[in-house]
């Protein structure tokens, strides 16, 4: 998730309408905003969602810019994962491994033109990301070890700095080293200022209601404009430390446009009639699009399974919140705080049937929080444990459990309460409602009522960070090789752990919150497997991880789609990876005259 660019997200295909208003279709036209003067090379992507901020260590988003806008001081190959200099030229590890001085390259500038120096380093991780005032889920990438101590960070000279850490963490470089760097002199007075509120001024700053402009980087682009719900508009930065072999600056193309088009018809139809250049497109649109890739001049690149994760879970949360009030309804919270109850459904979930219907059998049956791709990856061969469907044995785990059946076939608990609850998913993306759909349907096989609650995934976000849900229908993206990247989901402790969350700074207090022998056993396996350096002891750490999640189900997987992406023939340098996507290397990316 660190190091990867942030990418237009996974789109899917919806039933193509009959007829689509061309007012409709002119909102969405990129060709409406340019004129003579703006005739550059651009490239044209597309979002569902609009940002939710533009203060990088605050947002917990999917769809955002600040991978095209903030570089860190190590980046990671695309196509390898081998971590590669970004923002520093270079980093020496102490014997052992407890020491590690970056040396930053020479003549660093941000976006504005102002230099970039080791004091922005130290303030990035000291002022910001460790600031306790500051609530950021980066906090659960640095604490490192059984202390969950964060390292000390100081500056030796006027381009190193250096971090000690208090034992060996073997994810340090990938993670910690790829975080953004952010600007001092933009930001220190907002740190150490506070509001009415008591709280620093940093936690309303760079809202999206902020002047796109005055948003500051060090990456390959800067903000130029912002239509709330319509596009985002970003410009080549003219400072940018990358140059190509020649000395060229990098990168090449002059701008790109985010287009804000939730609904899937409308960013098909946008990419059919060329007002796109790309197109994450799902299984069921393959066949479609492969007809058309030549006459279309594009090309469709197939990188296997995607590496992100869809997934079912119930909100475990036992605790109350400042209202005294419990956060889930009791009578609920003991339905899904029973482990039989979750295993029944993952049990009658038709997975094969979503793979099939769904992604028109161009996908594969998820069970593990590890992506296949990772070689930390525990497959059902070697042992973990999978939820084939069956509804018998589903109806007879919720027996055994105390639960009953009326007359009508309706689920009752031991109480007679009928089994009935809300399932959320977001709007956004029609492959994830038809799976809500599906859910919803073999759930009422073994009859439980899941009521169906569809709403833009903003307002989805803040249902989950005020812990009101019962059932989610979510996911979560791709986030490398290392189980490590999932530290802040995994942790019970983690800003992302969402089906218990925790309590957390300048968050309301809750009271009475709970953490299971098991989120406990998880916690020790993440931190044991990021001091082990052997790689062999660290994949059996993690085979462990995994073999607590599929038998306690925190979250119930999903299939996932084939990873497909429909690109353009005049974008010139792609190389394609499931890892990294089409634009890893979007610096380096050329465009040609249509």
């Amino acid at each position: 998730m660190i190091f990867m660019a942030i990418k237009a997200w996974r789109r899917w295909l919806a039933v193509i309408l009959a007829l689509i208003s061309a007012i409709a279709l002119s909102s969405c036209n990129p060709d409406q905003f340019k004129t003579k003067a703006a005739q550059v090379p651009q490239f044209v992507f597309v979002t569902p969602s609009s940002p939710a901020t533009f203060n990088y260590p605050l947002n917990q988003s999917l769809f955002s810019i600040f991978g095209y806008i903030y570089d860190g001081l190590i980046t990671q190959n695309g196509i390898t994962a081998a971590v590669e200099p970004a923002l520093a030229e270079s980093w020496e590890i102490s014997a052992d491994k407890k020491r590690i001085v970056f040396t930053l390259k020479d003549n660093l500038k941000w976006s504005d033109g102002q230099p970039l120096t080791v004091d922005d380093v130290l303030f990035t991780y000291q002022d910001i990301y460790l600031n306790p005032k500051i609530p950021t889920d980066i906090k659960d990438i640095l604490r490192i070890g059984n202390s969950r101590a964060f390292p000390t960070i100081k500056k030796l000279d006027q381009r190193r700095i250096e971090f000690i850490i208090p034992e060996p963490f073997a994810p340090f470089l990938r993670f910690v080293g790829g975080l953004p760097i952010l600007p001092a002199h933009a930001l220190r007075e907002s740190v150490y200022s506070t509001g009415s509120d008591g709280n620093p001024k940093f936690i309303s700053t760079w809202g999206t209601d902020t002047d796109p402009k005055a948003i500051i980087g060090n990456s390959a682009y800067r903000i130029e404009s912002y239509i709330p719900s319509e596009r985002v508009i970003l410009r080549r930065n003219p400072y940018y430390w990358r140059k190509d072999a020649q000395g060229n600056p990098q990168p090449y193309i002059e701008r790109i446009v985010l287009q804000i088009i939730e609904s899937t018809d409308n960013q098909l139809i946008n990419f059919r009639s060329g007002q796109l250049d790309s197109l994450d497109l799902p299984p069921e649109g393959f066949p479609l699009l492969k007809r058309e890739e030549k006459r279309g001049r594009f090309k469709i690149y197939n990188g296997g399974p995607d590496p992100s994760t869809l997934f079912v879970n119930f909100n475990l949360n036992k605790a109350r919140n400042s209202k005294d009030q419990p956060v889930v309804d009791p009578i609920k919270s003991r339905w899904f705080n029973t482990l039989a109850f979750r295993q029944a459904v993952a049990y009658a979930i038709d997975r094969n049937t979503m793979k099939t219907n769904i992604f028109r059998g161009l996908g594969d049956i998820q069970n593990s929080p590890v992506q296949p791709q990772s070689p930390y990856y525990l497959s059902p061969e070697k042992g973990l444990k999978v939820y084939n469907y069956n509804p018998e044995k589903a109806k007879q785990l919720l027996l055994n459990a105390g639960f009953k059946y009326n007359p009508q076939g309706k689920l009752l608990d031991a109480e007679g309460n009928q089994v009935r609850f809300t399932m959320l998913v977001k709007a956004e993306e029609k492959s994830r409602v038809d799976m809500a759909i599906l859910i919803k349907q073999n759930l009422s096989q073994i009859g439980i009522q899941a009521d169906l609650q569809v709403l833009n995934f903003n307002s989805i976000l803040d249902k989950l960070e005020n812990r009101s849900w019962e059932c989610y229908v979510g996911g979560f993206g791709g986030g490398g090789v290392d189980p490590h990247s999932g530290a802040n989901i995994w942790s019970s402790q983690g800003r992302l752990h969402q089906f218990n969350q925790g309590p957390q700074p300048g968050s309301p207090p809750i009271k009475g919150w709970e953490v299971s022998d098991w989120e406990q056993e998880i916690d020790r396996l993440f931190i044991e497997g990021a001091r082990e350096l052997d790689e062999t002891k660290r994949k059996a750490i993690y085979a462990q991880f995994q073999q607590i999640v599929q038998e306690q189900l925190p979250l119930i997987y999903l299939p996932n789609k084939l990873s497909f992406e429909a690109v353009r023939d005049r974008v010139q340098g792609v190389k394609y990876s499931t890892l990294g996507g089409a634009f890893w290397n979007l610096y380096e990316l050329k465009v040609s005259e249509k």
